[in-house]
């Protein structure tokens, strides 16, 4: 749908993460959940598979993304892992705006984190369009 420029249709909250495999050098796509937009031009996205997952390596590799969202396709972004301490708030109000939806995640993201050889910290990135 991204790639038809139709990603309006999904709205703001999905997006598409295209980033460069660390092993490769090809381009990769993940589809992720911004759990929230604290600002215009910026994502957060919460890993639920926390440092395993192959787009936060590739992303933490080389932090130079494209972002795919609503009307915006293929807009240059640099990613950012949040803190402990700022990566705890983005759950904490997810989990109070999308109680549904936190219900899901809540135990996949305690998995990942408990699984986690770097710790049991949440894995939660900023995305913000340069």
């Amino acid at each position: 749908m991204y790639r038809a420029r139709l990603g309006v249709l999904l709205g703001t909250r999905v997006l598409l993460l295209e980033h460069i495999g660390r092993r490769s050098g090809q381009a990769r796509y993940a589809v992720v959940e911004a759990a929230e937009r604290p600002e215009p031009g910026v994502y957060v996205v919460v890993s639920g598979f926390g440092t395993q997952a192959q787009w936060f390596q590739n992303v933490m590799a080389d932090p130079n993304v494209r972002i795919s969202v609503g009307w915006r396709y293929r807009r240059p972004a640099r990613a950012r892992r949040l803190g402990v301490a700022e990566a705890r708030g983005v759950l904490e109000r997810y989990a109070l705006e999308h109680p549904r939806a936190w219900r899901t995640l809540k135990p996949i993201v305690e998995a990942s984190a408990d699984r986690d050889p770097n710790g049991p910290d949440p894995v939660v990135v900023e995305f913000r369009l340069v």
